[in-house]
């Protein structure tokens, strides 16, 4: 096996393996659609798969399992020491652990599948559980590519599938009330929003040399559609978010929250900018491959320019007659008197949730789109996105909402999908 320093992934690596793909279209095996759903169901409570359970999606599975609606029936985990705690906690053995999330989507007795797994399996899972007829609550951001967010809210729609991203800071009252004063002008014309990210929360050694894998883990398995790679701790689990090739580090972690509150506070849940500039700083050494410094712009059709970078949190909106910003527990304004405003009946309203979980479940049952549904989720990751692509190739970017397709850019429109290590496709 190679040392990792010889085999590290680098920035222009990486660049040079996104610029040989080819836009391909994408398929999954088969699988026999579920004919047992929430509402034919012999009482009214909800069966649900839960795929990855370590962190977020072992709080997502705690929580769906706590409403009175949903029985979490299946758990599955490529690391069984993950996948047999998840299962204790929800009152169920052995007998209900997989590794494979192919042998839990399709079954009959399962409603709903949650997937909480590392971003470059979100996709992969969340459109074999549509095909198969579940309805899915998938982690935040929703895809790893701009196409594979393009391809899971096509299957949603036409397999009728209630989708909902974890963005939950939509189901936040004071993010509502942000975006509802700024829908209704009360800030003036909007010409400028920043967004704030933190930096790297996780640090690697300038070197690194491949490890054993342990025996509670399916490293093959995790890797997944993934290029392969030799093992290391720091590859897997939390710190999985800061490679490229399994995510996009702080932007699509935080930027994630704070980038899809801007989407929505701009009326921008069907579109994204038409222009983009990044200049992130990339490590040079070590395991990590994302971004360790975040800057860049985009500009939108309408003019409004949005910055994201490194340093603060929350999401402000600048406009010609104040301003709005909003972060977890704030809100602030200028002039002051607007965080206690009234939105009047007569105003634009926004979807109002106070429970993103809740939000799905009530959607499942009548069917209504969820508040931040496939669409939604592929348009905020898509920001996303079009600022690690920027930022990787450091020039400026035009970028067509409609065709979802870089004008004139061949090398970056290689980077909108990324060839899926055999047998894997979506």
């Amino acid at each position: 096996m190679r040392s990792g320093v010889g085999h590290r992934v680098t920035r222009r690596g990486f660049l040079k393996r996104a610029g040989l793909v080819a836009g391909a279209a994408v398929g999954f095996p088969a699988i026999v659609p579920s004919t047992v759903l929430g509402a034919a169901a012999p009482s009214n409570m909800l069966t649900m798969a839960c795929v990855g359970v370590g962190g977020q999606g072992s709080g997502n599975m705690r929580a769906f399992h706590g409403s009175k609606e949903v029985r979490v029936i299946a758990i599955c985990d490529v690391d069984s020491s993950h996948c047999e705690a998840a299962a204790k906690a929800v009152g169920l053995g052995k007998e209900a652990c997989f590794v494979d999330f192919r042998e839990v989507v399709g079954r009959e007795d399962i409603d709903l599948v949650s997937v909480g797994t590392p971003d470059h399996w979100h996709v992969p899972v969340s459109i074999a559980a549509v095909r198969a007829g579940k309805d899915v609550y998938c982690e935040k951001p929703l895809t790893l590519t701009i196409a594979e967010g393009r391809a899971l809210a096509d299957e949603a729609a036409r397999y009728g599938r209630i989708v909902q991203t974890g963005s939950q800071q939509r189901s936040s009252s004071n993010f509502r009330l942000a975006c509802e004063l700024v829908r209704n002008g009360r800030i003036g014309k909007i010409t400028e929003v920043t967004v704030g990210i933190p930096g790297n929360n996780r640090t690697c050694e300038p070197t690194w040399e491949p490890m054993p894998v342990p025996p509670e883990l399916d490293y093959d398995m995790w890797l997944g559609p993934a290029p392969w790679e030799p093992y290391h701790k720091q590859r897997c689990h939390y710190e999985f978010r800061f490679l490229l090739d399994y995510s996009g580090g702080q932007i699509t972690n935080w930027g994630a929250h704070h980038l899809d509150i801007a989407q929505w506070g701009l009326g921008m849940d069907d579109s994204v900018p038409v222009e983009v500039l990044g200049t992130g700083e990339f490590p040079t050494t070590g395991l990590f491959t994302t971004a360790t410094k975040t800057h860049f712009e985009v500009v939108y059709a309408n003019g409004v320019r949005l910055t994201c970078a490194t340093g603060g949190s929350g999401t402000r909106f600048i406009g010609t007659d104040g301003m709005v910003y909003v972060d977890r527990g704030k809100l602030q304004t200028t002039p002051e008197a607007l965080a206690k405003d009234t939105i009047g009946p007569d105003e634009i309203h926004l979807y109002e949730s106070n429970n993103h979980i809740r939000n799905f479940i009530e959607c499942v049952k009548t069917r209504k789109q969820p508040i931040c549904n496939a669409e939604v989720g592929h348009r905020s990751s898509t920001l996303c996105h079009l600022g690690n692509i920027a930022m990787l190739l450091k020039r400026r970017l035009q970028w067509d909402p409609v065709k979802e397709e870089f004008v004139g850019d061949r090398v970056a429109n290689g980077m909108v999908a990324r060839a899926m290590r055999s047998p894997w496709r979506i």
